[in-house]
C-alpha cells in the first residue's frame, strides 16, 4: 500500500503542477488528470478513502495520508528545481491561503473534502469519469483546500511559514470532515 499511496501522491502533485503552469479555468480542468489518474488506477488517496474507510481503521487512512505526502513532496521539489514560474505562481497560493485564517482554512477543506468524496463515490457508484472531470476544477474554482494537493504548493514556495503550524492540520482536519459528510447525511446503502 505505501508504493501506492506514494503513487497517488505523485499523481495529484502532476495535477497540481498542471494548475501552477496554467492557473485559472484551464489549471483547474488540467488539475482533473490527477484525481482521474488515481480513480482509474485505484491508488489509495486520502480524500478518496476518507469517506469510505472505518473509523476502527484510521491507522491506515494516516499511512495513506502520509505516503501521499511523501509523493507531493517530491514532486514539488522537481518543481522547484525545474524553474519556471512554478515557485512565485506557488508563493502566491500559499500565502492567500493564509489569509483565510483558523475557520476559513478549515470550511474550505470541509467544501473541498466533500466535493472529492462525491466525486470519487459517483464515479464509482456510476462508473463514470465526469464527477471527477468536473468536481476538481469545481473545488479549485471554489477556492476550496485540498490537504494533498497543498503539499504540492507549500513545497515548491520552498520558504518556511509558521502558519503552516496551524494551517495544515485544519485543511487535514476539514477535508476529512468534508469526506464523511455524504457518509452521515444519506443512509446506508
Amino acid at each position: 500500500m505505501r508504493r501506492q499511496a506514494l503513487f497517488s501522491g505523485v499523481l495529484i502533485g502532476l495535477g497540481g503542477a498542471g494548475f501552477l503552469a496554467l492557473g485559472g479555468i484551464p489549471g483547474a480542468v488540467i488539475f482533473a488528470f490527477g484525481l482521474i489518474s488515481v480513480v482509474l488506477s485505484g491508488v489509495p488517496l486520502y480524500t478518496g478513502k476518507a469517506g469510505v474507510m472505518p473509523v476502527k481503521e484510521t491507522w491506515k487512512l494516516l499511512e495513506i495520508w502520509f505516503w501521499n505526502v511523501i509523493g507531493c513532496i517530491l514532486i514539488g521539489i522537481l518543481l522547484k528545481y525545474t524553474g519556471g514560474q512554478y515557485s512565485a505562481t506557488a508563493n502566491t497560493i500559499v500565502e492567500a491561503r493564509f489569509q483565510s485564517g483558523y475557520l476559513g482554512s478549515f470550511l474550505k477543506a470541509v467544501g473541498c473534502g466533500l466535493i472529492i468524496d462525491i466525486a470519487v463515490y459517483l464515479y464509482r457508484k456510476c462508473n463514470s469519469l465526469l464527477p471527477v472531470i468536473f468536481g476538481v476544477p469545481l473545488f479549485i474554482l471554489c477556492g476550496f483546500y485540498h490537504s494533498i494537493a497543498d503539499v504540492v504548493y507549500l513545497t515548491a514556495s520552498w520558504k518556511w511559514y509558521p502558519e503552516i503550524l496551524w494551517y495544515y492540520p485544519m485543511i487535514f482536519l476539514g477535508n476529512y470532515v468534508g469526506c464523511n459528510l455524504r457518509r452521515v447525511i444519506l443512509p446506508k446503502e
